[in-house]
Order: structure tokens, then sequence, then C-alpha cells
């Protein structure tokens, strides 16, 4: 007789171990509760939980792609060169920026080229209404004068004052007056609501690129429903939005340029010391070539146009040589100062834009020398230890109107005495200013570095492309030596 010896199971093996096993790391999952089928589950049930697990797994799966693309976002601005454009306000900051676009990114510059054709045209109508404004006070003045008494002019000083305004001249003024509406009712869609209009006469637009937006919305013709088969006539308003100036601003053409070329005009304008030449923005002797329908803009227009910005605006700047370039513009103004603190923070080189206009003051403060502000700003920017280890790259800005000035006589000594009697020639001038502002950045910069300094007239696009490719070589091998790539 044969006997069978059975064989006793051991703890864990067989089929009843996988269930103990199975059952064990189900109970063991803090998720098991959730993810176990509820008893007595119908079809329709088990697929609407099915859709609901898979309908999780894509939002999971979306927020770890989103994690992803921040963290190669948050790598692609750390190893990018970031600038911050520092200045009063009207030192030439935007300009240079629109430069720097011109010269290494030339496709965007001019991407924005019709955007800036209604910018340009709002400068001609905005200096236009300055020099109505003139006309008529001196208008006033005249119907309250009898000939040859003495007036004051803008320098306070008493001289006798001819009346050289006529009737055609008030003509004029009243065939250009439906040209401030137009600007009014467009200025209107693109100041920011929080800034005073009384206070800011000139364009003004809230910081980033929705001022693009509002002007292509605001000067594009209207839909195909309007007039839906009909042609315009040329020459007039049908087929155009009632805010694109173009149209009003051609039929006014011939009285803009006869008024800013009559000689009794620029008498005026002399005689109360009011220089709109050398304000930003200033189109009028190019008025016969923009107050036309076909009017497209040249480089230098667009990087002339006076736009000013309220608030910090990025910008993001692709390189034509592959280099991804933040620049940071921040207002000038003295209310716009206190915000500038947050982007001290990580920029590998700060542009500052001093204007050697020293015989000016600021707009917020008349009692205050513009050239003086400038100083103060710098010294500022050169003891704070946030820009400790940025380099500074110091912009004497507007040659063109410092040598216009020593052209005119108007003396240095006369608004800055310690200048002395040193010769009154462009040379001596800008040695003095530049000495000055290097004497500060050496005494007060909490550790040594390097003065980099550059004379520059921002609206000259030629001379302007030389000096910044010299700066962005500059900056980009001292940037690449920081992130130990050369």
């Amino acid at each position: 007789m044969t006997t069978r010896t059975s064989r006793s199971r051991r703890p864990g093996t067989g089929s009843d171990s996988l269930e103990f096993r199975g059952r064990q790391s189900f109970d063991s999952d803090p998720f098991s509760h959730i993810l176990r089928p509820p008893p007595g589950e119908t079809e329709e049930e088990r697929a609407r939980r099915i859709h609901s697990l898979q309908e999780a797994q894509r939002i999971s799966r979306e927020i770890d792609q989103s994690i992803l693309e921040s963290k190669k976002l948050y790598d692609q601005r750390k190893k990018a060169v970031k600038i911050l454009l520092l200045g009063q306000s009207e030192s030439g900051k935007s300009t240079t920026l629109k430069n720097f676009k011109l010269a290494f990114a030339p496709a965007q510059f001019r991407s924005e080229r019709a955007a800036w054709r209604t910018i340009i045209q709002l400068n001609v109508i905005g200096s236009v209404k300055r020099l109505l404004d003139v006309l008529s006070d001196e208008f006033e003045y005249s119907s309250s004068s009898p000939p040859g008494s003495l007036g004051r002019t803008a320098s306070s000083q008493s001289v006798p004052r001819p009346k050289v305004l006529t009737d055609e001249h008030r003509r004029i003024r009243m065939r250009l007056s439906p040209l401030l509406s137009v600007e009014t009712s467009l200025s209107r869609k693109l100041f920011p609501d929080n800034v005073d209009r009384e206070r800011v006469p000139e364009l003004c637009v809230r910081a980033g690129g929705g001022w693009k937006t509002i002007v292509e919305r605001a000067t594009s013709p209207p839909g195909p429903s309007v007039k839906k088969g009909r042609s315009h006539r040329p020459g007039t308003s049908e087929g155009k939005n009632t805010d694109d100036p173009t149209n009003i601003l051609a039929a006014c053409r011939d009285d803009i340029v006869s008024l800013w070329e009559d000689p009794a005009v620029q008498a005026v304008l002399s005689m109360r010391n009011v220089r709109l030449d050398q304000a930003p923005g200033f189109f009028l002797n190019d008025a016969g070539r923009i107050a036309v329908e076909d009017y497209d803009p040249t480089d230098s227009d667009i990087v002339r146009a006076r736009l000013r910005t309220y608030g910090v605006e990025e910008h993001h700047l692709i390189m034509e040589a592959g280099q991804t370039w933040y620049f940071y513009d921040v207002g000038g103004s003295r209310s716009m100062r206190p915000h500038w603190v947050p982007y001290f923070d990580d920029v590998q080189a700060i542009i500052f834009l001093a204007p050697l206009a020293f015989n000016q003051v600021l707009e917020e403060d008349p009692q205050v020398n513009r050239l003086q502000d400038s100083i103060h700003l710098w010294q500022e920017v050169c003891a704070n230890p946030l820009l400790s280890q940025s380099n500074l790259i110091l912009f004497l800005n507007k040659m063109d109107i410092l040598a216009a000035n020593l052209n005119a006589g108007i003396l240095v000594r006369k608004y800055v005495p310690s200048y002395g009697d040193a010769p009154n020639d462009v040379p001596h001038v800008t040695k003095y200013f530049k000495d000055k502002f290097h004497a500060y950045q050496k005494r007060l910069s909490p550790k040594p570095r390097p003065f980099f300094c550059h004379e520059t007239s921002v609206v000259d696009t030629n001379a302007t492309r030389a000096i910044l490719v010299g700066v962005q070589e500059g900056i980009l091998r001292s940037h690449l030596a920081k992130i130990n790539v050369i």
C-alpha cells in the first residue's frame, strides 16, 4: 500500500496567498476606498466613474505639463539678458528701446509700423495744438494792448512787442480747429483711466502693448456691414473710421505748412521764447510729407515718435543672433520712481539716460533743473546696494539739443554756476558733466566698477546703432561670463 504523503502548504503560497496579498495591498493603499468600485455598481455608473478618473488624469497631466513649461520659462529667463532703462521723463528711454529693436530685432520693429503711423499723426496734431495756443495768447495780448506797448515775454523781460499777426492767421486758426476734436477723441480712448489729462497734456498710454490694439480698432475702416456694396469717394471720409486722423490731416496739410513756415509766426515763437522744435515728437518740419493719405512712416519717424507711457513696460526681444533679452522701461516721472525698486533685482545692466538739457526744468516741478534732477537720480542709482552687481552704462543724451543751445549763445554758467568761466562749447561742456557723473559713481558705488559713458542723440538712428552694437556686445560678454559660458 502506497502511502501518499500530503504536503502542507506554506503560508504565503498558492491561490489563497495571492488573494491574501491582493487584499492586503489593496487595504494598505490609502486611496483604496476611493478607487474601489462600489458594491452593486451598474454599467452606467461604472462608465461615469471611469470617465471621471480619466478626466482627473487628464487634468493632472495638464498640471504637470504647465509646471514643466513654467520651469522651462524660468530657466530661459534666468539665462536671458535683462536690461533696465532708467532716467527722468522725456530722457529718451523709449527711444533707446526702439533703437535696440531696429538694430537687433528689425522684424518686430517693423511689425508695429501701422500703430506708430497714427501716433506720429497725433504728434503732428499735438504740435499744431501747441502752436495754436501760442497764437491765441498772442491774439489776446494784441487785442488788450495798444501798439508799441510793453509786453511780458516768457523770460519775464519787458520789451516792445509789435503786432505781427493778421486776420489771415485767424482764418487759418479756425480752419485748423477740426484737428483738435480728432486728437481729443482718439487721445481719450488711449489715456489711462487714472491719469488726469489736465496735468498730463501730452499723449499718454498705459504701459504694455494694449494701446496698439486700441489704435488699430479706432482707426480701422468700418466693417463690411457698413455701407455694404458701396465704394468710398477719394478725398472723403467714406470708408474711414471717424477717429482716423489721416483724411482731416491731409485736408489741413497746406494750412499747417504755411502757418509753421510763416515768418510772423516764427517771430511770435521767438518773442515768447517757445522752442517747439526741441520738444519730443516734433514733426512740423516734416508736415508736408506726413500729412498725406498714403503716408508710410520711415524707421527714423518711428524712433522719433513721442508716446508717454504710464507704468512699467517689459519688452521681450529675440535678437537676430537668437539671444533672448528683456528690457524694462520704467516711467521716469517723480510719481513713478518709487515703483522702480522691484526691477532692480537680477538685472545685468542699467542704461541710464541723462539729457544734457542744462537750461530746462521739470514738467512736474518748474523749480527743479532737469540736469540737476538727472544728477540726483544718478547718485541714488550708484549708491543703491541692490544694483552693486549691475553694470551702469551712462548715455549723455540729446547732444543735438546741447549743440543747438550752445550755438545760440546760451551760457551754461547762467544755469550751472559751478561751471564758471570755462569755454562755452560742446567738448568742454560735455567733459565737465561727464567728469561730474564719473566722480559720483566712483564715490558712491558700494564697490568699484567700470565707468561706461556714451554721448548720444538717440533720435539719430545711424549714430545710435553704432553705439548700441558696442553696448550690446559688452553686455552680452559680461552676461556670458557671469553664467560661466565663457
